[in-house]
């Protein structure tokens, strides 16, 4: 009598888990111990994908383009005897489509700044696949270490305006799992902000308080004239 098969072991030979379009991975499935021929059964989120017989014990081997979406996700294989009902299935394996980033916008609450004040950078890349590391520079160096995001959000520096040399050019880069494809984002400034003198808060109340003689005063004008004229008559 042969030996019931086994549960089968699903496994990777060429590629990668974490795949971008066009490319190629192969799937080994085999069951140990198990009396050939065995047919095995490639699923994909429960449907079948394609089957291979062996009559020896070497695994079936599937080879897949992921030419869309579609074929990314849960794989499983069956392992069965041909003359026999029922079977067993193998572990799973999980493909993740990776996406190239979109260029990263760099921007900030406030486009203006004084010495002495502090202010923030963000970074984001609005498509791409997760984590995305970004890195800030200012100029040609770099301003901070960098920082992986695990969601989409953005990633925020804060910085101190210190002295003149820190309103200079600010950019920052991202990259993800995607070969080969680093973005960077448009350039940012901060200008420097008027500082207000001292003495215009005291110039405009003085002259709020002439105004507002000078307009008394017209208005007090008819009350003088008025009894002079009478006592003329």
């Amino acid at each position: 009598f042969p030996e019931m098969v086994s549960n089968p072991k699903l496994a990777l030979v060429q590629g990668t888990l974490n795949v971008v379009m066009k490319q190629n991975v192969t799937l080994s499935c085999l069951s140990e111990p198990g009396s050939p021929p065995v047919r095995y059964t490639l699923f994909k989120h429960n449907q079948q994908v394609s089957a291979l017989n062996r009559s020896d014990l070497s695994p079936a081997l599937f080879t897949l383009t992921i030419s869309s979406a579609r074929d990314v996700g849960e794989y499983k294989c069956k392992a069965e005897y041909n003359n026999s009902s029922g079977g067993k299935y193998s572990n799973s394996l999980n493909f993740t489509l990776l996406e190239p980033i979109s260029k990263p916008v760099l921007s900030s609450p406030t486009s203006e700044a004084k010495k002495g004040q502090n202010v923030t950078l963000s970074c984001f890349s609005e498509n791409g696949s997760l984590p995305i590391t970004y890195l800030f520079f200012k100029g040609t160096q770099t301003i901070s270490p960098q920082k992986t995001m695990q969601k989409r959000k953005a990633a925020v520096i804060f910085l101190f305006i210190n002295s003149l040399s820190d309103f200079g050019t600010y950019k920052c880069k991202a990259n993800n799992s995607f070969p080969n494809i680093t973005k960077y984002s448009n350039a940012f400034n901060f200008t420097l902000a008027e500082e207000r003198s001292h003495s215009q808060p005291l110039i405009i109340s003085l002259g709020l308080i002439l105004l507002l003689l000078i307009i008394g005063f017209a208005l007090a004008i008819p009350f003088f004239l008025i009894p002079l004229y009478k006592a003329s008559e």
